[in-house]
């Protein structure tokens, strides 16, 4: 004789609850990563497109990119060594907004930076 145990209401409350409180824990996890996790991104974009690299114009604070294995065109010199912007926004990209390079290579004070 086979015999089926019959549950009532009350016997799957509990395994319910449970699973509630288990999602309800998961979607409040998934949240706080979601609202902390894009607040720590920064995005940063480069100064320069993959296979370039950034020149300056002499005399003043303008700027352009040119292939790697390009000269600068005239009235444009490379960074000085150490020196170069990589990305918008970042030191030497903030300084040279304030400074130059002369015709002779020398650092001076940008004359349109007011």
């Amino acid at each position: 004789m086979h015999t089926t145990r019959r549950t009532s209401p009350s016997d799957t409350a509990p395994r319910r609850g449970k699973a509630r409180l288990i999602a309800a824990v998961l979607a409040s996890a998934a949240a706080a990563a979601a609202l902390t996790g894009c607040a720590g991104f920064e995005y940063k974009e480069d100064v320069c497109s993959s296979g370039e690299y950034p020149v300056m114009s002499v005399g003043g604070t303008g700027s352009a990119c040119v292939s790697d294995g390009q000269e600068p065109p005239a009235g444009f010199v490379r960074y000085p060594e150490g020196k170069v912007p990589q990305q918008v926004g970042d030191k030497w990209d903030v300084y040279w907004d304030t400074h130059t390079l002369d015709k002779d290579g020398n650092t001076i004070d940008a004359p349109d930076a007011g």
